[in-house]
């Protein structure tokens, strides 16, 4: 008995022992990987012999842009308006930035299928959007684009994305900004954080038929939106690296920032999957107006389908609460406007009062000073500032400059919207009236005014957002004046993402109007 103890304990000491030599290795294996990561960028800080030289590159490796501007986007506009046809070399990123309407056709018009999003790209947002419509190319791409055209333009969904809007508003946003009213001066709500609410509820049901709730009085706390916004903050982060080996080592190792992209992508994958595997268990029983259900009709592979209906809930939602947020905290600086929308709305009305709960969507396309207030926005801040795509061969753009293959070329619409040479000496300035002619809406070439891109790429749900975001514009500013509280849109300060984000959110005080006719 005493032997077989003596070698229970033996074995146990042997066990241990061995252990602990493999935890020593992997502590030892992430200390030398943390160390080489530190050597490594600290080496790119000190601009070795084979680092590119130029003022552009070396301000953007050593940050020191930072010391004048507040974004990275304002430094590149500035670059942008300085320089001969208005396209700029960052070598350490591989990358030519443009803000040439003429270079901006080029690469989405006439040289359209040299210029793919391509692989380097697809490698970024691989993980969280998969095979989506906004991660592919090819034939990939056009099936998934003409499959949501179709479904887009259908009458039965945009009468369900309607009323989806409608009731969020009803029941959800209006109450919500009536009870932050009702408790005086002192109670701030962050609209940033308000209206992304508001647009993933709206895109999840539209996409998934799927109601989250994240716009309850309460303002839940929600894990899907949480994890969604954590991927897609995270998969942003990855495009700002010079050196993709760096997050890549990181996704192998499981360190860091990588691990938590994981584990978001890991929550939005099992919601997903699970959403997709009810739905499939009720089979015909399921089938309704909902993106997911009519995608169902046409796609067997459940991941596929997972990847399609995230992309539309990213571009649904992100897109729709930034242009949402730009403009609001633009008219909180700008009141003449807000009374200018009221004035038409009442006058489209026939002089009825338009409440919010009974205004009639589809008046909506007769208020052109509405539509030209949101376009005007968007000029000064797109909801994606800017777009990259990758040369398939050699090319020279219409300024002249060379592009080798393999280079990635990046439109910038934050800079375009910015630029005197396009939009004259007060562009500026916030000026609605830059859109009409004789009280009506005319539209700019999407060249010149890339927010939802051009030629065969033009956003497909370009319709269905507009729409979301002038019945929210609409709803709001007949029912409350919005003041941000130490924010403002002369001086705005970003957050990374793949949408413009305002760092620190929004805080606003809402207050309620009495509906009356303007004089």
């Amino acid at each position: 008995m005493g032997a077989d103890a003596t070698t229970l304990h033996i074995a146990v000491h042997a066990l241990a022992s061995s252990l602990q030599a493999q935890v020593a290795a992997v502590f030892f294996v992430s200390a030398a990987c943390t160390v080489a990561l530190a050597l490594l960028l600290a080496l790119l800080r000190l601009r070795p012999p084979w680092w590119c030289a130029c003022p552009v590159c070396e301000a953007y490796v050593t940050a020191s842009w930072a010391r004048e501007f507040d974004n990275l986007c304002d430094w590149y506009a500035h670059l942008l308006r300085r320089a001969p046809g208005r396209t700029v070399h960052v070598h350490v990123l591989g990358n030519v930035l443009t803000a040439n309407p003429a270079t901006v056709d080029h690469m989405l018009r006439c040289r359209f299928d040299n210029y793919p999003k391509g692989a380097p790209f697809s490698a970024i947002l691989a993980d969280f959007l998969g095979r989506g419509i906004f991660n592919v190319d090819g034939d990939g791409w056009l099936f998934q684009r003409k499959l949501a055209a179709a479904e887009l333009a259908s009458p039965a969904i945009r009468a369900f994305a309607a009323n989806v809007v409608a009731s969020e508003l009803r029941c959800r946003l209006i109450p919500l900004l009536r009870s932050a009213s009702s408790y005086g001066s002192e109670r701030l709500l962050d609209l940033q954080d308000v209206f992304r609410r508001f647009a993933f509820d709206c895109i999840c049901k539209i996409s998934f038929g799927l109601d989250p709730g994240c716009l309850e009085l309460s303002l839940p706390i929600s894990a899907f939106a949480d994890a969604f916004d954590t991927a897609s903050m995270l998969s942003a982060r990855r495009a700002t690296v010079p050196m993709h080996v760096v997050w890549k080592l990181k996704r192998l190792l499981n360190i860091g920032e990588e691990r938590e992209l994981r584990d978001a992508i890991r929550l939005v994958d099992a919601l997903a999957a699970e959403v997709i595997r009810q739905r499939r268990k009720l089979g015909s029983a399921a089938s309704g107006d909902d993106l997911l259900s009519r995608f169902m009709g046409s796609i067997n592979d459940d991941k596929y389908l997972r990847d399609i209906v995230v992309s539309f809930m990213l571009a649904g939602r992100d897109t729709v609460a930034s242009g949402l947020t730009a403009f609001f905290l633009l008219l909180s600086d700008h009141p003449e406007v807000a009374a200018a929308i009221r004035d038409e709305v009442f006058r489209v009305a026939g002089g009825r009062d338009p409440t919010a709960a009974s205004f009639d969507f589809d008046k909506l396309k007769d208020m052109h000073y509405v539509h030209a207030a949101l376009y005007e926005s968007m000029r000064l801040f797109p909801p994606v500032q800017f777009d990259s795509k990758f040369a398939a061969g050699d090319d020279t753009l219409p300024d002249g400059t060379f592009v080798a293959k393999g280079t990635r070329v990046t439109y910038h619409a934050y800079a375009m919207g910015r630029m005197e040479s396009l939009w004259g000496p007060d562009c500026a300035v916030f000026r609605p009236e830059r859109w009409l002619s004789g009280g009506r809406f005319v539209p700019e070439s999407p060249y010149r005014y890339p927010v939802f891109q051009g030629g065969v790429r033009v956003c497909v749900g370009k319709d269905l957002a507009i729409m979301e975001m002038k019945a929210v514009i609409v709803a709001v500013v007949l029912s409350f004046d919005v003041e941000a509280v130490d924010r403002s849109s002369r001086r705005p300060k970003f957050a990374p993402g793949l949408t413009a984000t305002f760092a620190g959110g929004v805080p606003v005080r809402v207050r309620r109007r009495a509906h009356c006719a303007p004089s």
